[in-house]
């Protein structure tokens, strides 16, 4: 495969940072350029961007390996490109790159959601969006990535390091919470009212249910394995019927792969399943 021309490498390292935050030039040729065998055109791309002036790109270095994240003038630039689906706003990934209290790995281990589903063509790398705040009555629900699945329908997904079991089903609660918020705005009078959601992910005719909740547990110091808290939420989860929740490892989801059956719904039994197998929510 002919390597992308630099240009159109460098513009999609940076829409790429944008939409993601951070991420690693592994991490960006996974996703940008996955036949080349090393990261030097990510590398390369990375350093021009850097060198613009203002920089549209920063970097902190932690144990030999670098974090790459657009500076506030990248992220205009990428905004005034039009190739974003929403708008990224002025958070920057620098205070992640730079964080000694696990932000940096909670974000690298969404970007390695990120790759496992764009891998598997469940969903584009560019159909993503991340800390998008959603109304609810007690407040903004602010899921860690929202996702356009390859069929057509979205998901929630939230990465699980270090919550407390506690903090987890309170999300529950939450997600539940944001199925009843009213449309922002005044309405059309032309229809009856829709519920956030319903203006935001069902379609014009509401054909679609309310999206999958997905959680992906992943690996943390000084805490269980992911294995062993993802068993754990199943014991403690009550099924909430109208909203179908998903749960898988980091590990399962980057070593088999997002398509195959490593998706566990809470309420339905042990037994593993493909995502376009997961019950719609009643």
């Amino acid at each position: 495969m002919a390597t992308k021309a630099g240009a159109d490498l460098c513009g999609e390292v940076l829409l790429t940072l944008a939409r993601l935050r951070l991420a690693t030039p592994r991490q960006l040729k996974a996703l940008l350029l996955p036949h080349q065998q090393d990261t030097d055109h990510v590398r390369r791309a990375l350093r021009n961007l850097l060198a613009e002036s203002p920089a549209l790109v920063g970097r902190t270095h932690r144990a030999q390996q670098s974090y790459w994240y657009c500076t506030p003038a990248g992220l205009a630039e990428a905004a005034a490109s039009g190739e974003l689906a929403s708008p990224v706003g002025r958070t920057t990934g620098k205070r992640i790159a730079a964080s000694k209290t696990g932000l940096r790995e909670h974000g690298l281990a969404l970007v390695e959601t990120v790759i496992a589903f764009h891998q598997a063509e469940v969903a584009d790398h560019a159909d993503w969006r991340v800390e998008v705040a959603h109304p609810t009555p007690a407040g903004s629900l602010v899921p860690d990535g929202v996702v356009l699945l390859a069929n057509g329908s979205s998901a929630f997904v939230e990465i699980d390091r270090t919550m407390s079991y506690a903090g987890l089903l309170a999300k529950l609660e939450r997600y539940d919470a944001y199925r009843n918020a009213p449309a922002s705005g005044r309405g059309n009078a032309a229809r009856p009212p829709r519920n956030h959601w319903q203006e935001t992910y069902a379609g014009p005719s509401l054909e679609r249910p309310f999206p999958l909740l997905l959680f992906v547990f992943a690996p943390a110091k000084r805490r269980a394995a992911a294995e062993t808290r993802e068993a754990a939420f199943h014991d403690r989860a009550r099924p909430i019927w109208r909203i179908t929740v998903a749960t898988t490892t980091l590990h399962r989801l980057t070593h088999d792969g997002a398509d195959r059956p490593v998706w566990r719904i809470v309420g339905r039994g042990e037994d593993r399943r493909v995502l376009t197998a997961a019950p719609s929510p009643r």
